[in-house]
């Protein structure tokens, strides 16, 4: 075998093993497990405070979760949509007030392109009932007298839910607070309707 011919597979062996590393690494991050959607539907409305490593934002917030789709509508205090998320088997879509338009494959993604913060709407769904999303087991730190969870850890969130305990139905959450790095996530709960 010729000098010129070793370096030639030497080289193709090096950038074969670099498009396995790549593939490792891309299939690592996709396995980062997605709850199935919840068919409970709901109807929430609220405020949501973010902060993150762009800065602030401070909304209210308008979400409907149905079998098959999600929707949500951050507002100003006078009912003008800033964005909204819509969020299907197909896909999901954010529309700005400007009507600019983003499109991913998960909430999640869609977010942190357009707005700078990741929402986890796929887990979240759970959360606000008060249980862990299936898919991963939680890193449970306190529960309810009742068994709800309290604060715990699941997905690389920390995770804090209120409860109301005067006249709350068992299982709704009044507040519930988000951590993951920089990003900060509070929602307060006004009012929520069972569909």
């Amino acid at each position: 075998m010729s000098v010129r011919s070793f370096a030639a597979l030497r080289a193709a062996c090096v950038r074969y093993a670099a498009t396995m590393l790549a593939l490792a690494m891309i299939g690592g991050c996709a396995s980062v497990p997605l709850a199935p959607r919840d068919t409970r539907p709901f109807d929430v409305l609220g405020r949501v405070l973010v902060t993150y490593s762009g800065g602030a934002v401070t909304s209210n917030l308008r979400w409907e979760h149905a079998a098959d789709r999600d929707e949500i509508w951050l507002m100003t205090p006078t009912g003008q949509t800033l964005a909204q998320v819509l969020d299907t088997p197909d896909g999901a879509i954010l529309t700005r007030a400007d009507q600019q338009q983003f499109r991913a494959g998960s909430v999640e993604a869609l977010t942190q392109r357009a707005l700078g913060w990741p929402l986890p709407l796929t887990t979240l769904q759970y959360w606000m009932r008060g249980v862990a999303a299936p898919g991963s087991d939680p890193d449970v730190q306190e529960r309810h007298k009742d068994g709800r969870l309290v604060a715990f850890s699941q997905n690389g969130w920390q995770v804090k839910v209120t409860y109301d305990e005067e006249g709350e139905p068992a299982g709704r959450a009044r507040r519930i607070d988000l951590k993951d790095g920089s990003n900060e996530i509070r929602f307060v709960i006004d009012t929520w309707r069972e569909s």
